[in-house]
């Protein structure tokens, strides 16, 4: 055997060995117990929360950042609550402005829409003057600094021809002309009265006689008593 042969034999050798060792060593596992992994696993996650931590060490003991964040939240529930009830004093408040303010508007259109339309239709001789007042209020408004004003079709505030506003008793009076269904018959004129209840001698002529006049029945009747018709 040369020499070359004699090397590559030892060599061989050599290799075999450190084949069988490594897998003699792989296949060797170490067994721990369980308190050695918890502490294992502890000292791992001590040192991992640490250098997480680290960063925010300015900034105090989390345990206490937690109980402090806690307390920001439960503060902040009771405030909610408390601005809560505050916002529904304020609601109830409001409401109860609003229907003051309604009442007080009430009140105004009242006296300074409803009335006045009252008074002009029974003045203007209308047979319904409630009537008229009910279907004429639409047509009238208040200002924002409490002015009357009539309003057209339109909806735009009417105004007279000579540029002064269109008064209440203007609105009626146009409603009751065109309207004439509305406004009660004119009296009798006093010529006609006087002409009628003068003394009459012989026949009455009932032609002459206007029976919805009080005066006029009350002669009919004197004169049919006396044997006059």
């Amino acid at each position: 055997m040369d020499h070359n042969e004699t090397l590559a034999n030892e060599t061989n050798a050599t290799d075999a060995e450190f084949t069988q060792e490594q897998n003699q060593a792989q296949t060797e596992t170490k067994t721990y117990s369980q308190e050695e992994v918890d502490n294992m696993m502890a000292r791992m996650r001590g040192s991992l929360q640490k250098k997480l931590l680290k960063p925010y060490e300015e900034l105090g003991d989390p345990e206490e950042l937690r109980s402090l964040k806690a307390e920001a939240e439960q503060r902040a529930q009771e405030q909610a609550i408390k601005r809560g009830e505050f916002e529904k004093t304020l609601q109830e408040l409001a409401s109860k402005k609003d229907a003051e303010i309604q009442k007080r508007d009430a009140i105004i259109q009242e006296y300074k829409i409803k009335t006045p339309l009252l008074d002009a239709a029974a003045k203007l001789g209308s047979v319904n003057p409630e009537q008229v007042r009910t279907l004429l209020a639409p047509r009238v408004k208040l200002s924002d600094d409490g002015e009357t004003q009539v309003l057209g079709d339109n909806g735009s505030v009417r105004y007279t021809d000579s540029g002064e506003l269109f008064k209440v008793e203007d609105l009626v009076r146009e409603f009751l002309d065109t309207n004439s269904h509305f406004k009660s018959a004119p009296p009798s004129t006093t010529n006609t009265k006087s002409s009628v209840s003068a003394p009459v001698v012989g026949k009455l002529d009932i032609s002459k006689l206007d029976m919805s006049n009080p005066a006029h029945r009350k002669q009919y009747a004197e004169a049919r008593k006396a044997g006059r018709i």
